[in-house]
């Protein structure tokens, strides 16, 4: 459904714009909890949004840092070990 997807995303871009500001790691948390009172298929669809844009951040710090080190001659940042099972 093309409304819930572009609900919860640009509500997850808001929340994470927000956990920015107020500097509230949990503040996604909080606001699912809302969610899935109203409706679990919404909470889904928002923690899943914000796992992609805290993921997308992740990997492109790690390839901005990369990127840094080799254009300065230094060791490049290592990847995590994949112990995550995905």
């Amino acid at each position: 459904m093309p409304i819930l997807q572009d609900l919860t995303e640009q509500l997850a871009k808001d929340v994470v714009e927000a956990m920015d500001e107020l500097g509230d790691d949990k503040l996604h948390d909080r606001v699912a909890r809302v969610l899935l009172d109203a409706s679990p298929t919404t909470q889904e669809a928002f923690m899943t949004a914000v796992r992609v844009i805290l993921a997308e951040r992740k990997g492109r710090k790690f390839l901005e840092q990369t990127l840094k080190a080799k254009r300065e001659g230094a060791d490049a940042p290592r990847a995590p070990l994949d112990t995550a099972g995905h």
